[in-house]
């Protein structure tokens, strides 16, 4: 039996597209301004979708203002998007930019350290 990845990951976009903008017109004080949808994996039956969220600012907050919304955030996708189920929303932190800005900044002190030691040895 074949499975159709591509509508799969089209669904999981499609989702992802309209929780960014769902999430970005909600008006919870909780929820940061700089909160962003960065991953949707929405179960192959869309009974579940597990999104990542990557917080600038109060992370805690805006996860419990998210949590709080979950009902209405599943009201409007369900407005939004023609599926034949709406997907129950699972909020899951997404710590990999500021991961990949660390190792970044890391990176940035290696290359710098090796620089001096080149300049001590000439």
């Amino acid at each position: 039996m074949r499975t159709n990845q591509h509508g799969a990951s089209r669904v999981s976009h499609d989702v992802q597209r309209a929780l960014s903008r769902i999430i970005s017109e909600l008006k919870d004080p909780r929820i940061g301004l700089m909160t962003s949808v960065t991953r949707c994996e929405v179960t192959k039956d869309l009974k579940e979708c597990k999104c990542y969220i990557s917080v600038l600012g109060d992370e805690e907050a805006t996860m419990q203002g998210l949590v709080s919304a979950k009902g209405f955030i599943r009201k409007q996708l369900a407005s939004s998007l023609n599926l034949r189920n709406t997907p129950e929303i699972d909020f899951v932190p997404d710590h990999s930019i500021a991961y990949g800005v660390d190792m970044s900044r890391r990176i940035d002190e290696v290359i710098s350290q090796d620089r001096e030691k080149d300049g001590m040895s000439s």
